[in-house]
């Protein structure tokens, strides 16, 4: 007869062995539930586009995009839209067709396209609004290269078209270490979104930034994302833009309104904040 088995231990390696919510978790899917909004982004777009020209816009280019969900978002708000998402990562733009063009009917499939290929590139069709967000064209690090990189989203927009583009700053933004969280699911399956301010360098504005998840059992995605960037300010993106040729840009800034809403309009003048966000929109 063989040795009787230990249950105990046979117990204690089992629970050894099954995996943390961290080894279980998806990185892209935490990532649109804690810093995607799809819905507002399409609700700013048509706003921030009907001020410059009155009309519906109906034609999206997202560079930097990702998962592309807001241009599947932008297709799913109105049968008339097309978009087209821009990205090098090959394995972003597979995880989102898998995740999010695939929940599309096939109609609205049809009216998005992916472009797997750098952003710099001038493309066609024309669009009505290029967008850039999540800070993500501050992966150039100088004036020359951001210039570029705006002369070629004003090749790839229509005669009236409009470039949107997110914006952070405050004096939060450069204290090194800082961590901000926030819990994004609550409950047994909850976890908290980490966003870490890791370095700045005042000489030359270059910033490190990462992105980890913690979850219910202690288990931590730790720097799921990182982003080195160069910290640009608004009015040094303002002047690049003109210097680009667009033929003018604005600042849109929060407004908070009684019932803990806020709404977006255009502002020249900001009350300071530690930390702020805010867009800017160019008109080709």
């Amino acid at each position: 007869m063989g040795k009787p088995k230990n249950k105990k231990s046979d117990k204690a390696k089992s629970k050894a062995a099954k995996p943390s919510q961290a080894e279980l978790a998806d990185k892209f899917d935490c990532y649109q539930k804690s810093v995607q909004t799809p819905e507002h982004e399409v609700e700013f777009f048509e706003q921030a586009y009907r001020d410059f020209y009155n009309k519906k816009p109906l034609t999206l280019r997202e560079d930097f995009c990702g998962t592309f969900a807001i241009c599947c978002h932008w297709v799913q708000s109105d049968p008339e839209r097309t978009a087209v998402g821009v990205d090098l990562c090959g394995e972003t733009l597979d995880w989102g067709r898998e995740h999010n063009l695939a929940t599309l009917s096939e109609g609205q499939q049809s009216r998005v396209k992916l472009l797997e290929q750098d952003v710099r590139k001038r493309n066609r069709p024309q669009v009505d609004i290029l967008s850039a967000q999540n800070f993500s064209f501050w992966i150039f690090k100088t004036r020359a290269e951001v210039i570029n990189y705006f002369k070629a989203a004003r090749a790839n927009l229509k005669s009236e078209g409009v470039m949107v583009m997110d914006m952070m700053g405050g004096g939060e933004c450069y204290t090194e270490e800082h961590v901000d969280k926030r819990t994004i699911k609550k409950g047994r399956k909850g976890f908290r979104y980490e966003w870490e301010q890791a370095s700045f360098n005042p000489i030359n504005a270059d910033a490190s930034f990462y992105i980890s998840f913690k979850f219910k059992d202690g288990s931590k995605l730790k720097r799921a994302f990182e982003y080195h960037w160069r910290f640009w300010t608004i009015p040094e993106v303002r002047e690049m833009l003109a210097e680009a040729g667009f033929s003018e840009n604005h600042v849109y800034w929060e407004i908070e309104d009684n019932d803990d809403d806020s709404h977006w309009e255009r502002s020249e003048t900001a009350s300071s904040d530690p930390s702020w966000i805010c867009y800017i929109v160019a008109a080709k």
